[in-house]
């Protein structure tokens, strides 16, 4: 069957966040698409649409992002849209997707993998091991503010939201004396005057799937799926899916700080996963390493092996709130 190729007249239709680093992986996935199908790059049509998580007053709020909502908080009205044919494909951070895609949608593409650290910000600190006494922490993500409570209960953390500029203007303002971001976001948006250092996964393990751009389509759209089996890499695949369901047998909610980081050599895999209580007092931790074939059993046996080792008490906190 000839594949009915997109063209200027018939775009296919790229649906994104419309922050600046969502924008970054919209232009590069319709790069890739173009480059392989050797289209010109206006047959494929990028549509911005405004999710929960891009409102501007809870943003300057610094509301927690649970407060608003879990990991749909980003992705849901982008998949009611595509449900509804307004897009074809829809670009995402991986990070942010659930580990279940709503009914007819498939997230099975994903792009070659970036930088998976995070990046330590301040303008004033070299490291996260300058950080003093008592020093202010700016950050949303519960995962890191759990990693930092558990290594240093001496610091203050901070919610901390907004765009990369927003942050910068408060650390600027004293608010706080660092904050942090993912490295491929910084590498992304070619942002190499930002004061960052990485972080060695050693001292800060990264969320799951961090540094990649994760496609998905309508189960049913065979030309979608045909097309991005074209730019899918497969070694990010395989690491995400062994990551992805570490992150399904734990707890896929955003609502518990969950670790993992999947890395091939040769073909072995090596896994390593971490589950943390909120304010840091509390951490399991897991090291494994096997075949690639054998990834996503291995996150099981992890998932199974980091449960027991929490205990049943580490997740309490959940159901006094």
């Amino acid at each position: 069957m000839t594949l009915n190729l997109p063209t200027p007249a018939s775009p296919l239709k790229i649906g994104t966040r419309g922050s600046p680093l969502a924008l970054a992986q919209a232009y590069e996935t319709r790069q890739r698409l173009s480059d392989a199908f050797d289209l010109p790059q206006d047959a494929f049509e990028i549509v911005v649409i405004k999710t929960t998580g891009d409102n501007r007053a809870m943003i300057d709020a610094d509301r927690p992002l649970k407060e608003i909502g879990n990991k749909g908080l980003f992705t849901k009205e982008i998949e009611e849209a595509m449900l509804r044919a307004e897009i074809d494909i829809a670009v995402h951070s991986t990070k942010d997707m659930p580990v279940e895609q709503p009914e007819g949608l498939v997230l099975d593409t994903f792009l070659p993998r970036e930088d998976v650290r995070d990046a330590f910000i301040s303008p004033r600190l070299g490291s996260i091991h300058d950080l003093p006494e008592g020093a202010v922490v700016g950050t949303s993500s519960l995962r890191r503010r759990a990693q930092l409570l558990s290594r240093r209960p001496d610091l203050e953390v901070v919610e901390f939201r907004g765009n990369v500029q927003t942050r910068l203007k408060k650390l600027e303002d004293g608010v706080a004396d660092c904050t942090f971001l993912a490295m491929a976001g910084i590498r992304r948006l070619g942002m190499d005057d930002i004061p960052a250092s990485a972080i060695s996964p050693d001292d800060m393990l990264p969320a799951i799937a961090q540094g990649t751009i994760g496609i998905e389509r309508r189960g049913d759209d065979m030309r979608a799926a045909e097309m991005l089996e074209a730019i899918h890499h497969m070694e990010t695949g395989q690491r995400l899916s062994t990551e992805r369901t570490l992150l399904a047998a734990l707890d896929g909610s955003c609502e518990t700080p969950i670790a993992g980081l999947a890395e091939l050599g040769g073909t072995s895999l090596r896994l390593r996963g971490e589950v943390l209580r909120p304010d840091g007092t509390e951490t399991a931790r897991g090291d494994m390493t096997g075949t690639v074939e054998d990834g996503p059993e291995m996150a099981r046996v992890m998932a199974a092996e980091l449960l027991e080792q929490a205990g049943p008490d580490l997740f309490d906190w959940k159901n006094s709130k």
